[in-house]
C-alpha cells in the first residue's frame, strides 16, 4: 500500500515539474517579445520626436 502512495508522489512530482518549465519557457519567450516590442515603439518615438 505504502508503495503505490509513493509512487503517486513521485508522478505528480514529475508532473508539476514539466508543468513548471513548460511555464518558464513560455515565459521567457512572452518577455522576449515584450522586449522587441517597447524596442521598437521607443524607436518610433524617437523618431517622431527628433530626439
Amino acid at each position: 500500500m505504502h508503495d503505490r502512495r509513493a509512487a503517486t508522489a513521485v508522478e505528480y512530482g514529475f508532473i508539476l515539474a514539466l508543468i513548471v518549465l513548460a511555464m518558464m519557457a513560455s515565459l521567457g519567450s512572452v518577455a522576449n517579445q515584450t522586449t522587441g516590442m517597447w524596442g521598437n515603439v521607443s524607436n518610433k518615438v524617437q523618431t517622431a520626436t527628433g530626439s
